[in-house]
């Protein structure tokens, strides 16, 4: 019964409920907090930043009561969300390098590998060489896709860490579509963890929704993505099922078509892709005058509504799910280019840097006064 996965997810909204009002006056003490020191940020008074430590607790404390410890894929969740939540609780007090970062990521990821989490086959929908079906994937070639889609999920989540609930928000509506698609599929503890990290979500949200009295932190937000991007491989990713790709995808639509147009855009600006901009999918839509509030949900809607289709296209063909995926992608750059999400014009531009300046001499005013 779907009811009795329920439970978890309940039992972790509470905890994490409990612990982030807690784990803030913590973070207030130690000095934990945040101060916006450019105009990228959205918020302009300091703000504590340790949520992701109950996030993380709430999500352990329900691998605990509801997971099997004897099981090696268990253990490796655990182990793996420990070191790169311990990865951005670091980088949160001390700015790791990019590179620092991978290198603990990429070791998480391999945590993972080890614990038995990778993805083993591969759908070709039509034919590619001569190549067509499912393909079974050597290990040679398993692990690096695995690390790939690990590491590249992880940092996705982070990226659209911009507004007040947004990353927990789409983490929990991923979350649970994860959920109802593994019951689907009839992977039971891929069921169980999907609603541990649901409701682990839900409970930090209500602190976090604009406007916020705590931030994730990159401590939580590198938690959530590597949380999602093992969840995704255990609940559709091994399946040889037609939509073990597509059906992720759709479900991470939101912070993967934000980081990829962030990369493809840096790359033609000629600019580092991970150097920080205010070009994401949340800037854009601020910049078109709809709040903070208005921006998040209707990125909640894009996610839920991607995440109704993923669900619906579970039980469907190779060659269905690829033509949705498609109709999917090109709906989602029309829909990008209708709102303005793509780059805009140089004078456009210009206006926006003079606002920019305006708003920081603004307050600053008002800091004097």
């Amino acid at each position: 019964m779907f009811s009795n996965y329920i439970l978890p997810l309940l039992v972790s909204f509470v905890i994490a409920f409990v612990a982030t009002p807690i784990v803030r006056k913590i973070a207030i003490k130690v000095g934990a907090v945040d101060v916006p020191k450019d105009n990228r940020r959205m918020h302009k008074e300091p703000m504590p930043f340790l949520g992701g430590v109950a996030i993380y607790i709430a999500v352990m404390l329900g691998f605990l009561i509801f997971m099997p410890l004897k099981s090696s894929t268990t253990i490796a969740f655990m182990l793996g969300g420990t070191l790169i939540m311990l990865t951005g609780l670091v980088d949160d007090f001390m700015d790791l390098s990019p590179k620092k970062k991978l290198i603990l990521q990429f070791l998480a990821g391999l945590i993972l590998v080890l614990g038995g989490v990778t993805i083993r086959t591969l759908t070709i929908p039509f034919p590619i060489f001569g190549v067509e079906g499912v393909v079974q994937l050597s290990k040679w070639i398993s692990i690096p896709i695995t690390l790939f889609w690990i590491v590249g999920i992880t940092n996705t989540i982070n990226l659209i860490d911009g507004l007040d609930g947004l990353s927990a928000g789409v983490s929990a509506i991923s979350s649970l579509t994860l959920m109802i698609v593994a019951y689907k599929l009839g992977y039971t503890h891929t069921v169980i963890i999907s609603a541990i990290v649901a409701g682990s979500a839900l409970g930090f949200l209500p602190y976090n929704f604009n406007p916020a009295k705590i931030f994730m932190g990159d401590a939580g937000a590198l938690f959530l993505g590597f949380m999602l991007s093992a969840i995704s491989i255990e609940g559709v990713m091994k399946s040889s099922a037609a939509i073990a790709i597509v059906v992720p995808i759709m479900i991470l639509v939101i912070p993967i078509f934000d980081t990829m147009f962030a990369i493809c855009r840096r790359l033609i600006k000629g600019q580092h892709p991970m150097k920080a901009d205010k070009g994401h999918l949340h800037h854009r839509l601020l910049r078109h005058g709809y709040s903070q509030k208005k921006t998040v949900l209707i990125l909640y809607s894009v996610s839920i509504i991607f995440g109704v289709i993923s669900i619906a296209t579970v039980k469907v063909n190779s060659e269905r799910s690829v033509e949705i995926a498609v109709i999917l992608f090109v709906a989602a750059i029309v829909y990008s280019i209708l709102v303005g999400l793509v780059e805009k014009k140089e004078e456009d531009k210009k206006k926006e840097e003079t606002r920019d300046k305006i708003n920081n001499s603004n307050i600053h005013e008002d800091k004097n006064i």
